[in-house]
């Protein structure tokens, strides 16, 4: 399959669309056909998932400049309903973002594999999405080399993220209907998701803690997130289950269980409670015990399978460093 973009203006991603641009030699004009799943939806929203190379960002502003059509006609509005058969045309033109939809084969780690799911121990410092400065070597681009069928998923599979420098079990959908599934579950709290992490200072209070806190923006530093109150900012509930495993003299090793999924949730919860992850200077932690990256480990995942039924549930020993700095710190606990 090849992949290309939208009309831009220069060669970044991130300039925009030129409305005066004409189609040049490189444009494509892709057809496209609304499926069953995409009746009822905004054109953008079923675009998103016919096109899924592209961000629906962009795609918006395609049908702004009536680069698409939808039954034989130019559409300009986003919001416009698609029907089960729809079908129009959507022209398109290299970009960074685009190209970066391509395989690049890498080395996975792969804990269980099926026709319809893949669990994969994602090691640090991997991206899971190319993204504005890394529209290369990341978790997608592996996948799309490990089974050119996850070029006809969107998002090539990917249904849940773990953050650049966070390691740990992830599980990807191989079909369709997997992937719907698990989205669904997802959304629902079915699927399971336990972490450890290495955080500093010497826990105090209960061993057992739930924290229920909303989180959004920063509104003082736009680049991050924090805990916030819902009746001033905008952001989603969160809830973390936190229970301390060890204690050391300026540290603490703690488990911690994700009932929603929010951007940083785990490391924004930590923070907020006092308790930054080592390594983790975007919300207040410093490198120690040579972690040089957050001290995040994904260390179980479980859910039902998307097809069967079965349940299944993985854990992944933990990494070489987390363990090197748990030794250091005098950290002990026994994950098997």
């Amino acid at each position: 399959m090849e992949t290309t973009g939208v009309i831009i203006s220069s060669g970044s991603a991130d300039d925009g669309l030129d409305e005066h641009a004409e189609a040049g030699p490189d444009a494509e004009l892709r057809p496209w056909v609304a499926d069953a799943s995409q009746h009822g939806h905004r054109l953008d929203r079923a675009l998103a998932e016919l096109v899924p190379e592209f961000s629906r960002s962009y795609l918006q502003q395609l049908i702004a400049l009536g680069a698409v059509t939808l039954n034989g006609t130019s559409i300009t509005k986003p919001a416009a309903r698609v029907k089960a058969a729809d079908s129009g045309t959507i022209e398109l033109r290299p970009t960074p973002q685009s190209q970066a939809f391509k395989p690049e084969p890498m080395a996975l780690n792969v804990v269980y594999q099926d026709a319809h799911v893949l669990v994969i121990n994602k090691p640090a410092h991997l991206v899971v999405h190319p993204a504005p400065g890394n529209w290369s070597g990341t978790l997608l681009n592996g996948l799309l080399a490990f089974d050119a069928a996850f070029m006809d998923l969107p998002r090539a599979g990917i249904v849940h993220r773990l953050d650049k420098d966070t390691s740990g079990l992830m599980v990807v959908a191989r079909t369709r209907l997997a992937m719907d599934t698990l989205v669904r579950a997802i959304a629902a709290r079915d699927v399971q998701r336990h972490y450890v992490a290495l955080a500093h200072r010497r826990w105090s209070g209960a061993g057992r803690q739930e924290v229920q806190a909303a989180i959004g923006r920063d509104p003082r530093n736009r680049l991050r997130m924090a805990v916030v109150d819902l009746s001033l900012h905008t952001g989603k509930s969160a809830r973390t289950d936190i229970e301390l495993l060890h204690n050391a003299e300026s540290t603490c090793l703690v488990k911690c269980t994700l009932h929603t999924g929010r951007t940083h949730q785990i490391r924004v919860h930590m923070a907020w409670l006092g308790h930054p992850l080592l390594a983790d200077d975007t919300y207040g932690g410093t490198a120690a015990a040579g972690m040089d990256r957050q001290a995040l480990h994904a260390f179980q995942l479980a859910f039902s399978h998307p097809v069967t039924g079965q349940a299944l549930s993985f854990r992944a020993d933990l990494p070489d460093d987390f363990r090197a700095a748990m030794d250091e710190l005098g950290l002990r606990y026994n994950f098997h």
